[in-house]
């Protein structure tokens, strides 16, 4: 069977608009932990717009304009790259209201239908193979871009993996890279130093898990094969909140339900319910299921879902209806403290994140 995955750098326009967003998010946290927030960003060239509604007791500490560059300042949006966050022109049309945000975020003010997937085991972070493989290989190039052989060079990239899952063995056959460059490095350098780091980080999961069964010489490199890539990042495409929702999820394989993750406060239940779905589907792995799908519909002032369906073929344990229940996800996994590095560390990837272990079901993050 052949199953692809792809994943994005946090320079790629799109995720700097999430990044960005889950960044206005935890600073509405920061003025009241009972914070509503829904704001969506767009970008292009130099050019920002903010839109969306802000409800707190208390004012921001920073505008949201500040917000914008010191966020695309973290990710390398810096001299001498194309993109200069400090240039950006920000266009705040952000409605923010002081009073009482419970008004808005002590029910369920919209209607959606929320999928949660859980397989495999701990060592992919219980998501499907050839999407933890995309995730893993696109942080070390990230990390590298930051402080490793390819300093200065992206932020703005992506990586695509295709491999072929036999049994209890996946065979990679190849992997794309295109990566952002600065002018003074040759195309042939860049592929060099990118070939290093994806052979480090391949070499580190097959340490870990046998089943990555193909010898990295065997696998098929495609790098930056459009040609140097210099005017990445906004300059080169526009951004949006919301376009990766496949990357943000489980990858193609997994079909996927409810709206954007990045950008509301965590009493949205579109968000909320999606980390409850992805919990209760790890819980049912962890319990028994090889794998697990669990489908949650909500109405909008009905606080108890309108269904929940569980899709595995073993039996497990399950949760009730009124596990799912809008005030107990709300308060479940409500706060600040991790919310504004998922719009680039991934939503269902890191095992520290409430929703990503099933030791912590039915405690409070």
């Amino acid at each position: 069977m052949i199953r692809m995955s792809e994943v994005v750098l946090p320079g790629h326009p799109d995720k700097f608009c999430d990044q960005v967003a889950d960044a206005v998010v935890a600073e509405c946290y920061q003025a009241d932990p009972r914070a509503y927030c829904q704001v969506e960003m767009s970008a292009w060239c130099d050019q920002v717009f903010l839109t969306g509604g802000i409800v707190t007791r208390k004012p921001l500490a920073r505008d949201l304009a500040e917000i914008v560059r010191a966020t695309g300042r973290r990710i390398g949006y810096v001299a001498p790259n194309a993109i200069v966050a400090d240039r950006y022109q920000v266009h705040d049309h952000v409605c923010q209201r002081r009073e009482d945000p419970r008004t808005w975020t002590d029910h369920v003010n919209d209607q959606c239908i929320t999928v949660g997937w859980a397989g495999y085991d701990a060592k992919v972070a219980w998501l499907p193979p050839e999407h933890y493989l995309a995730h893993r290989l696109g942080d070390a190039l990230a990390r590298s871009c930051r402080d490793g052989r390819l300093e200065g060079q992206g932020p703005d990239g992506k990586l695509l993996a295709r491999v072929r899952e036999s049994s209890n063995e996946w065979q990679v056959e190849q992997i794309l890279v295109t990566l952002q460059q600065l002018e003074e490095i040759s195309l042939l350098e860049l592929t060099a130093r990118i070939v290093d780091d994806l052979r480090d980080a391949y070499a580190h999961l097959r340490a870990n898990d046998a089943r990555w069964a193909t010898s990295f010489d065997d696998i098929e490199l495609l790098i930056n094969p459009n040609g140097v890539l210099l005017n990445g990042g906004s300059d080169g495409d526009n951004g949006q909140t919301g376009r990766k929702l496949v990357v943000d999820y489980y990858g193609p394989r997994v079909a996927i339900g409810g709206g954007a993750l990045s950008g509301k406060d965590l009493s949205h239940i579109d968000r909320a319910g999606a980390y409850a779905a992805r919990h209760a589907a790890l819980q049912a792995v962890r319990t028994g299921a090889s794998a697990c799908r669990v489908t949650v519909a909500y109405a909008p002032n009905r606080d108890v879902p309108l269904d929940v369906v569980y899709e595995m073929d073993e039996r497990a344990e399950r949760q009730p209806q009124e596990w799912f229940a809008h005030s107990e996800v709300r308060d479940r996994y409500r706060g600040g403290a991790f919310v504004a590095g998922l719009g680039v560390r991934g939503h269902f990837g890191d095992t520290s994140l409430p929703w990503n272990d099933p030791t912590r079901l039915n405690r409070a993050a």
